[in-house]
């Protein structure tokens, strides 16, 4: 097995908890004793042609607890270098009465369009910094370009922190897509689905 982390998840990740920490001092968030993520799902939405697709992602327990701990794996590949700057397309659904409704985007969370992952990247984890563990450990890249290959991440521990969420994300069920480009060409597609309860 590979010592790399799969881009994808690298970035998907990491750039989770980098909106997470670098808006946590927003006014419209709400700290959250405790979470459960249930269900969750995932699937590549892109082009047979894509140069980068997730193969694997397998997390565990079922429900995940926030906070508590997690075991996730993953193996992907790209074709080509992916440099700066990165784009990230998210769009957020959540289901309503049956219908599934895009969430805005606010506060820079939602629906939002990330001019360069990889700057979102670096201000979660400066340049120059070791990555965090576990792939500081195994010599995983956290910052690009990512060199093209195929990557992976041995069944890896976690610990998800006590955390703070926007105030309209709410109890229910979610829809995430994730289109990753570059010059105007999209690299890849990612779609995830959970089921997100808190207090």
């Amino acid at each position: 097995m590979d010592n790399v982390v799969s881009f994808t998840v690298t970035v998907t990740l990491s750039l989770f908890m980098a909106v997470s920490q670098v808006h946590c001092s927003s006014s419209g968030l709400r700290r959250v004793t405790r979470a459960q993520v249930l269900g969750f799902d995932w699937k590549n939405c892109g082009q047979p042609d894509d140069p980068a697709v997730l193969k694997t992602l397998t997390l565990s327990p079922d429900p995940i607890s926030i906070p508590g701990d997690l075991t996730a794996s993953a193996s992907g590949s790209t074709s080509v270098e992916l440099s700066a700057p990165l784009a990230l397309n998210v769009t957020l659904e959540r289901e309503v009465a049956g219908f599934w409704v895009k969430v805005p985007c606010l506060e820079e969370l939602g629906s939002c369009h990330y001019p360069d992952a990889c700057a979102i990247l670096n201000q979660l984890i400066p340049p120059g910094q070791d990555c965090p563990e576990p792939l500081h450990t195994y010599g995983l890249p956290c910052h690009c370009p990512f060199k093209a290959g195929s990557y992976s991440l041995p069944q890896s521990d976690f610990y998800l922190p006590y955390m703070d969420l926007p105030s309209w994300l709410t109890n229910g069920d979610y829809r995430v897509q994730g289109v990753l480009g570059s010059q105007g060409k999209e690299l890849g597609c990612l779609k995830v689905a959970l089921s997100l309860y808190s207090n």
